[in-house]
């Protein structure tokens, strides 16, 4: 039943945006999906639903499995430093640009807000 919704989950975006997804934005709609389990799971702690629980905590992970391999954070701050060069960003001003050029070279692999946190952190004096 997960492959089934990943699959229709896909096909709503594709509907959505007219167009064939790419791997990218599989990628996303798997992760989009992660994280509404995610929410789903700990409303269903604050009411008592172990059995939900345990549900979405295996989708989940079977979702996790079609993932790419989530990169740690040396080889994430490696690509920022990279990043930061190339576009010679040297304040906060600079974070946009850095965030727009560096998203797409992580390609899923990293979280959105982990990636933030550390442009903003490398970026500050």
């Amino acid at each position: 039943s997960t492959i089934r919704m990943v699959r229709t989950g896909v096909k709503n975006k594709e509907i959505e945006q007219r167009k064939t997804l790419d791997d990218d934005g599989i990628i996303r709609v798997i992760q989009g999906m992660m994280k509404k389990g995610e929410e789903s799971i700990e409303q269903f702690k604050l009411g008592g639903r172990t059995d939900l629980v345990e549900k979405e905590t295996k989708e989940i992970e079977i979702l996790k499995s079609y993932l790419p391999e989530p990169l740690g954070q040396e080889e994430i701050l490696k690509i920022i430093d990279q990043t930061i060069e190339e576009t010679q960003a040297s304040s906060l001003k600079d974070l946009g640009k850095v965030m727009k050029s560096v998203m797409p070279k992580l390609g899923g692999r990293a979280e959105g807000s982990l990636i933030n946190q550390l442009v903003k952190e490398r970026l500050s004096p």
